[in-house]
């Protein structure tokens, strides 16, 4: 019988475990320079070693351990996997509970600076009526939720594991947001549409039509063309996709295809680091950005080494790529959402959800919002916005 109960965790890391890793990252054996002037090929070579000397030299290894141990943290057995996650409950009356999902590479360290502005809004200037009751879980394979040792832990079935976290915290009333892979589960959270479940909030929602899908599949192929009598906004949307599925998505198909291959990512520090890095190329070239001295938004050294150096320290970078080799939905594809849906879209996000395909793919659209800022780490890179946008988006379900 499944073990029910709600166990307290925290964070504690072995100090021989940082000695190990500094020591492997003073270890690297670096490649050549790459020979082109930007990041086509990849993480360029001056700023992996200029994140490694930071790591080694001056980053707190500590700093996420502590960081994890402020905030009330929990473990809790769902479908015979252990499953950590964050719970914040509110100190003001009739907050609304929240469901938040992470991506890769990212883990609940993107949502660490948004949990105090949504739990107790007076705080950090808000209002007390948008307080919300927080809920964070560890999709299984990354941080310090269980590795699945069987197969079927796709984003299916951890929405089903969210809806049961839900009911087990006792909560009848409740939202759900994400993005990312937190956008599909999200999403498929939507459309199974549970008791109790009074909306969903994305910031990359699924909205791509069937037509669009296949052509750009099409066109990876080099057989394709874009369907005829897209708007400037829908034209913009498919241009971007078209980038991402010819040139940027070769970490989504090895980790889609050959997981276990990345034994590198495993082994070697800096591997891992480059590895994270490297999710799109908006992203890439603001965390290079903040690498190197001058930060886009939140996304400092010392938070990105938080991330990396958690998945170092709990092995969680091949474990946390089998998602994709687990998944059989269509990334940015329509989920069959029938609730109330809120969406947020962030400038430098792999495409911006035109709202014509948004209306059509979330029937009951209750909130749509271009925002001026951020990239695909939107709670990570633009808590401020992140949170405004969370607040606004849920509002009229209280």
């Amino acid at each position: 019988m499944t073990d029910e109960s709600i166990r307290p965790f925290r964070v504690e890391v072995p100090e021989s475990e940082f000695d190990e890793l500094r020591r492997r990252i003073d270890a690297t054996r670096w490649p050549e320079k790459e020979n082109v002037a930007d990041i086509t090929q990849g993480v360029p070579l001056a700023t992996a070693q200029e994140l490694a000397r930071y790591w080694s030299s001056d980053y707190d290894m500590r700093r996420f351990e502590t960081r994890f141990n402020a905030f009330p943290q929990f473990l809790t057995e769902i479908d015979g996997l252990d499953i950590h996650f964050i719970h914040v409950k509110s100190p003001h009356p009739n907050a609304l509970p929240v469901i938040i999902t992470h991506g890769w590479p990212g883990s609940v360290v993107e949502m660490f600076n948004v949990i105090g502005p949504l739990t107790d809004p007076p705080a950090y200037g808000g209002d007390a009526a948008d307080a919300f009751d927080v809920v964070i879980p560890s999709m299984p394979g990354y941080g310090y939720s269980a590795k699945p040792s069987v197969t079927g832990w796709g984003p299916v079935h951890i929405a089903d594991a969210w809806i049961q976290l839900m009911e087990r915290l006792g909560y009848s009333r409740y939202v759900a947001q994400g993005g990312d892979w937190g956008a599909q589960i999200t999403d498929v959270i939507g459309s199974k549409a549970p008791p109790g479940l009074l909306g969903i909030h994305s910031n990359m929602p699924g909205v791509v039509p069937a037509a669009v899908s296949l052509a750009l599949a099409r066109n990876v192929l080099g057989a394709g063309e874009p369907p005829s009598g897209l708007s400037p906004d829908e034209q913009r949307a498919y241009d971007r996709l078209n980038f991402l599925f010819t040139k940027g998505l070769g970490y989504a198909l090895e980790m889609g295809n050959r997981t276990q291959t990345l034994y590198g990512i495993s082994d070697s520090p800096v591997a891992l680091a480059a590895w994270m890095l490297d999710h799109d190329a908006y992203s890439l070239e603001d965390i290079a950005q903040g690498i190197h001295g001058d930060p886009v938004g939140n996304l400092t050294p010392d938070e990105v080494l938080d991330n990396i150096t958690m998945t170092w320290v709990t092995n969680t970078g091949v474990s946390s790529g089998r998602l994709y080799w687990e998944n059989t939905l269509g990334f940015f594809d329509v989920k069959g959402v029938t609730v109330p849906a809120a969406v947020s879209v962030f400038p430098r996000e792999l495409y911006q959800a035109p709202r014509s395909w948004t209306e059509k793919a979330y029937p009951n659209l209750i909130y749509f919002n271009e925002v001026a800022a951020g990239n695909h780490f939107a709670a990570w890179g633009q808590p401020e916005l992140y949170v405004s946008e969370v607040r606004a988006g849920f509002r009229s379900l209280r």
